[in-house]
């Protein structure tokens, strides 16, 4: 087991992608056994050392900042347009979308957060976006309107339905468009009903 142990330490080091990595991953841990010593706040995109207390579910950190449950740190609340994993990560009156925070958007508008089609406005629906389910516009006429089942495009994003006195039709390939060496192609559009 000590010969693999060793054996493994030995490729690792002589890997230079492999090190480097490893040694990312190893500077973004807290390292200080008697405390958190100041160092760079990871999320932050003003690259100042901040000092960063120890906090957990039952110790709180002080105003301004949050609490990392991941490391244990209480880091400072990220601005707008900085990495983020959770809306408690962003300033007052941001959100996090999509991994960074961003300026919430009022309820029902293009973007917002949802949860029912109730909760966006009446030429929008409640559809996944990479994940998140946001309010997007209903398809105009002539949109493409269908997501083939199976793979990260179905699973992650969602398209809303057509707009009311539209149906979303099977079309035949325009063969005025250049030539395609896909045969048995079908494209759906919204379509007068």
């Amino acid at each position: 087991m000590r010969n693999q142990l060793c054996l493994l330490v030995f490729l690792l080091c002589r890997l230079s992608a492999v090190q480097g990595s490893i040694w990312a991953w190893m500077h973004s841990l807290p390292h200080a056994a008697n405390g958190v010593p100041p160092r760079r706040d990871p999320g932050s995109s003003s690259g100042q050392e901040v000092t960063a207390a120890v906090c957990s579910h039952e110790i709180n950190c002080p105003r301004g900042f949050f609490c990392d449950h991941h490391f244990g740190l209480c880091l400072p609340f990220r601005q707008e347009g900085e990495f983020c994993r959770r809306d408690a990560h962003c300033a007052l009156g941001l959100s996090c979308m999509f991994g960074k925070c961003q300026e919430t958007l009022p309820g029902g508008q293009e973007g917002a957060r949802c949860h029912h089609d109730k909760d966006c406005s009446p030429d929008a629906c409640c559809a996944r976006q990479h994940g998140e389910k946001v309010c997007k516009k209903r398809l105009l006429l002539d949109e493409g309107c269908y997501v083939p089942e199976g793979g990260i495009a179905f699973s992650m994003n969602q398209v809303c339905p057509c707009l009311e006195g539209l149906v979303c039709k099977k079309m035949s390939p325009n063969r005025e468009a250049s030539f395609e060496y896909w045969s048995d192609k079908i494209v759906w559009r919204c379509q007068k009903q």
